[in-house]
Order: structure tokens, then C-alpha cells, then sequence
């Protein structure tokens, strides 16, 4: 079976996001002062084959932990979904 993965890489919260310190102070400048905090991170999304939900679920954990977050620094969710 197919499956499409969509992945979501964010810093942890405890730690300092320059990237979206930048872009709130950015946003605050040119007018959009109600925001009042951004953090940036990455979406990533993978197709993979696999014998069911939960060996894809299996797979993409086992590389989110090993390549694609950095555990010490950020934090990940997904959800996958079966496609034709």
C-alpha cells in the first residue's frame, strides 16, 4: 500500500527561536502588532510503501528520531494516510 506522510519539525519550546524572533519583530514593524509570538520549523512530506498504517507509522518515527529532528533541539508530529 501507498501512504503520504506529512511531517512537522518545530523547536522546542523552552528553547530561543532567532528565525521567528526576527519575523515577529519584522511583522510588529510593518504593522501586524497583535502577533505576538512566531516560531519557524519545517513541513515535510514523504510517500512511502508499506504492508500497513502502522509499519509506515513505524518507519517514519525511526527517521524522524534518526534524520530528519535533531531530539535535543526539536520536537516532531505526523500523521499518515493511505493513498491511492
Amino acid at each position: 500500500m501507498k501512504f503520504l506522510a506529512e511531517i512537522n519539525v518545530m523547536p522546542l519550546k523552552a528553547l530561543l527561536d532567532p528565525q521567528g524572533k526576527a519575523v515577529l519583530q519584522s511583522m510588529h514593524n510593518i504593522g501586524y502588532k497583535t502577533v505576538g509570538d512566531v516560531r519557524i520549523g519545517k513541513h515535510i512530506t514523504i510517500e512511502l510503501e508499506a504492508d500497513a498504517k502502522e509499519v509506515a507509522e513505524a518507519i517514519i518515527a525511526d527517521a524522524c528520531k534518526k534524520m530528519l529532528s535533531n531530539q535535543i533541539m526539536e520536537s516532531f508530529e505526523f500523521t499518515i494516510k493511505q493513498v491511492k
